[in-house]
């Protein structure tokens, strides 16, 4: 009855999360009471007090690991955003014309999502393409496409998805290999959708694209950006190096960012405990919340009970992981990635085997296919308002297909799983 009722608290608390645009309730709060909710459910369901809080301990352990990294890499990002640091780029997309902007923009989204993380890389991405496309339906084809990149980016990258950075904290991948195994099925499924659209965008911008004004450069920015971008590349080499966990290394490089940006004291809002103040930190609890309530299913044995049952029926782990990566679409990719690492462990699947590299891709790409199924596209969505149906008329096939192609391609490399 227990678990009846646990799976059922889950589902109503994941259907408020989905409908918080409807309910106008932002999701953390959500999360926060689905875990809580849940957890006090294992505590009244009968069985041992200390067990159930032994596990909480040892889930809420592992948890806190990602939400610290969460932080870190935020804060560090905010810093650069604040000193202008990507100025230079979006000058010189303008000045290269539309094919810059056609080409050079998905691809520096694709390579900057792996070293910042696929949301900000969207936010920051969307604000240099403003002044360089007039609003209308060709920049919101392109947004979209930006959008795919940024998730494409990010799943090939131990650092540039929440996802991929629960698989190489819990020691399912390794950044090397993640890297190897990954990035040929992410650029196909950037790949495609590209050449699906190049030719109705291309034809569709302005061959003199404006210039953004320009705005005076704030002091030592060169400097900061050095720091900032080796402090976030540093944490894999850290760990692969010196066995560093993620967490701590990227504490170590937010602390030298920090005394850097003190030192040169170029005013109240450049400095860190500003930026502090800029991190999204409702979507650090929603990572918390929704990651400790699926902790309690994989504490009562129900997500080793779905593997167990699924397997059987379907048969390939490549379908079901297809079929998972789909559904990240309309269910939030942090709770898919942890269902999977509830579902399998390191005792069946070692470090690099091909489940975990191939879960990195699903659930990092497959969001991309509606509006609502990445956060980067949520993202998109408030800073245009970007409508569903749209998005799903125009952007949903492409993301499909480049999807599909990546899988393939995956499988066409590795075999099936």
């Amino acid at each position: 009855m227990s678990a009846t009722l646990l799976v059922g608290l889950f589902v109503v608390g994941y259907l408020c999360i989905v409908l918080e645009h409807w309910l106008d309730v932002n999701k953390a709060a959500f999360a926060l009471l689905t875990a809580a909710v849940c957890w006090a459910t294992l505590l009244l369901s009968g069985g041992d007090h200390h067990e159930v809080l032994e596990a909480l301990g040892e889930h809420l352990a592992d948890i806190a690991q990602v939400v610290l990294f969460l932080l870190g890499a935020m804060t560090i990002v905010e810093l650069l955003t604040s000193y202008r640091a990507f100025d230079p780029l979006q000058r010189r997309l303008a000045q290269g014309g539309h094919r810059a902007i056609l080409w050079g923009l998905p691809v520096c989204t694709f390579f900057l999502s792996a070293a910042l993380d696929n949301v900000t890389t969207t936010i920051l991405m969307i604000s240099l393409l403003r002044p360089l496309i007039p609003e209308g339906t060709t920049r919101l084809k392109m947004i979209g496409i930006l959008v795919i990149a940024a998730n494409a980016g990010g799943a090939w990258s131990p650092i540039g998805d929440v996802t991929t950075t629960m698989l190489w904290i819990d020691d399912r991948v390794t950044s090397g290999q993640l890297v190897l195994q990954v990035l040929p099925a992410s650029l196909v499924s950037v790949a495609v959708p590209l050449l699906w659209s190049a030719r109705s965008i291309g034809r569709n911008l302005s061959h003199k694209t404006p210039l953004p004004p320009a705005t005076p450069p704030i002091p030592r920015t060169g400097l900061v950006l050095a720091i900032g971008v080796g402090a976030l590349l540093a944490v894999p080499i850290l760990k692969t190096t010196v066995g560093m966990p993620p967490y701590l290394g990227i504490l170590f490089g937010l602390g030298l960012v920090w005394v850097v940006t003190d030192r040169l004291d170029a005013g109240h809002e450049l400095r860190v405990p500003h930026m502090l103040t800029r991190v999204d930190v409702s979507s650090v609890l929603f990572f918390l919340g929704i990651l400790l309530a699926v902790a309690a299913l994989e504490a009562n044995g129900l997500l080793t009970a779905m593997a167990e049952s699924l397997e059987p029926a379907v048969g390939s782990k490549t379908a079901i992981l297809t079929v998972l990566g789909m559904l990240s679409a309309i269910v939030d990719n942090v709770p898919l990635t942890a269902a999977v690492m509830g579902m399998w462990d390191t005792t069946q699947y070692a470090p690099d085997a091909d489940l975990w590299h191939l879960t990195a891709f699903c659930v990092g790409t497959g969001g991309s296919i509606l509006v609502i199924g990445s956060a980067a596209g949520v993202i998109a969505m408030g800073m245009e308002r970007i409508s569903f149906g749209w998005y799903l008329r125009h952007i949903g096939p492409m993301a499909l297909a480049g999807y599909l192609a990546g899988v393939a391609t995956y499988v066409a490399t590795h075999g099936w799983t």
